[in-house]
């Protein structure tokens, strides 16, 4: 049978149930991530002739396929937030993507030094990039679209520390990589990591992302209403705007992925009761899901192929304490100090999810140098995110459920105290 016939017909499976499948779910209460998962898995087990999926030999490939699906994320992500975006209003997320990253990242780097025999460069790679948390799995915890209502303190939190750690967690990703370089060059590094890596890419993504934002704004708000001309009401310029605003930050050197997620942040806080925040939500929102329905999928036959080959019991063990202790852990001290009750500081705390974002960064690091641990990374990364679908898969409906009944049970109480 033709390999690329029969790509194509998978991948229209795929989309074609990514259409219906999340409402089903959602009836049911578990990610569909979950059914992209197995579907992947099942059709891998009994199709030879499908593309080879393990990302370790095809680095390009999972590079630039995981990048897409994460920036057109983080579009959507920032366009969907009806929090207006201020330093006091989103003192949580920054918490999460400083405090909270930052001892992950730590924690991890330690644990494969001493507890994995890494070298310094492997571990700190590992640190980098199983602290974010995904914006592209995380949606049965994020926010609904613009202006529903469905934007509670837990949604925010997780949605907003989703869109800012992508580009946060990008310095130490370069850390890794410059660690690498410098083990065998022996040159200086901290002073060009730090002034290339950490200050100017961050300033030049956030001053590219706002920069176009608004000019973006002025496009297709301000000028048709000031000059009478035709308003531009397509969903597709989200997208457009997406791959020209990573395009020109990447271009000049700065943090693509920072950058886009601003641009969504700075549309979205103009007029926020807009329509046209729908529209472009829905378009990003549908073409996510569809590069989201493939990459599950190929993730799937990815485990069936030997991604897990090198993982170990104490690997194993490791990725389970992170997901269930560390992460948690690291969480809840980010959160001391805040006004969020116990309960919404540990689901915040628990729904660290783990994804897409985690393998693009794995994958973009092994295109730059060389690892001398990158099979036990890339095992393990697996094994978290795929620990990270399953039980954050099976258990957020529930949770946001719980949380939501317990809050509505509290503005009654406190509606018939007042009365």
């Amino acid at each position: 049978m033709d390999r690329y016939i029969i790509s194509i017909t998978i991948i229209g499976i795929a989309a074609l149930g990514m259409a219906w499948i999340p409402s089903l779910t959602k009836r049911i209460g578990i990610s569909y991530s979950i059914i992209f998962l197995l579907f992947g898995i099942i059709i891998y087990s009994f199709l030879n002739e499908l593309p080879w999926p393990n990302p370790i030999w095809q680095e390009d490939y999972a590079v630039h396929l995981t990048e897409l699906v994460v920036i057109v994320a983080l579009m959507g992500t920032g366009i969907k937030i009806d929090h207006p975006f201020s330093f006091r209003e989103w003192k949580v997320p920054f918490r999460l993507v400083t405090i909270t990253m930052l001892l992950n990242i730590g924690i991890m780097a330690a644990i494969g030094i001493w507890g994995l025999g890494f070298d310094i460069a492997s571990a700190v790679l590992l640190g980098a990039i199983l602290a974010p948390t995904d914006p592209v799995l995380a949606s049965d915890v994020q926010v609904g679209p613009p202006n529903e209502g469905e934007n509670d303190d837990v949604r925010f939190a997780l949605t907003a520390e989703a869109g800012l750690n992508d580009g946060m967690a990008f310095p130490f990703t370069w850390l890794a990589i410059t660690l690498a370089l410098a083990s065998s060059t022996g040159e200086a590094w901290f002073l060009d990591w730090f002034g290339k890596d950490v200050l100017y890419r961050l300033l030049v993504g956030t001053a590219v992302g706002f920069g176009l934002g608004k000019l973006i704004i002025y496009l297709f708000f301000m000028l048709p209403e000031k000059y009478e001309m035709n308003h531009v009401r397509d969903g597709f310029v989200a997208i457009s705007s997406t791959l020209l605003v990573y395009g020109i930050t990447e271009l000049v050197h700065g943090y693509g992925f920072m950058a886009v997620f601003v641009t969504a942040i700075t549309i979205r806080n103009y007029e926020m009761g807009h329509d046209y925040h729908r529209e472009l939500h829905g378009f990003t929102d549908q073409i996510e899901r569809i590069l989201l329905a493939v990459l599950l999928t190929l993730f799937g036959g990815s485990l069936v192929n030997g991604l897990l080959d090198d993982l170990t019991w104490k690997m194993a063990g490791i990725g389970l304490a992170f997901v269930l202790i560390i992460r948690p852990v690291c969480g809840l001290i980010g959160l001391i100090g805040t006004q969020l009750k116990f309960r919404e500081k540990l689901a915040i705390s628990f729904f660290g999810i783990k994804g897409i974002g985690s393998f693009f960064y794995l994958s973009f690091a092994l295109s730059i140098t060389e690892f001398y641990n990158k099979e036990e990374i890339w095992a393990m990364t697996a094994f978290i995110v795929l620990i990270s679908i399953l039980m954050h898969g099976l258990t957020a409906s529930f949770t946001m459920k719980k949380l939501k009944l317990r809050h509505i049970e509290e503005q009654a109480q406190e509606k018939e105290s007042v009365a």
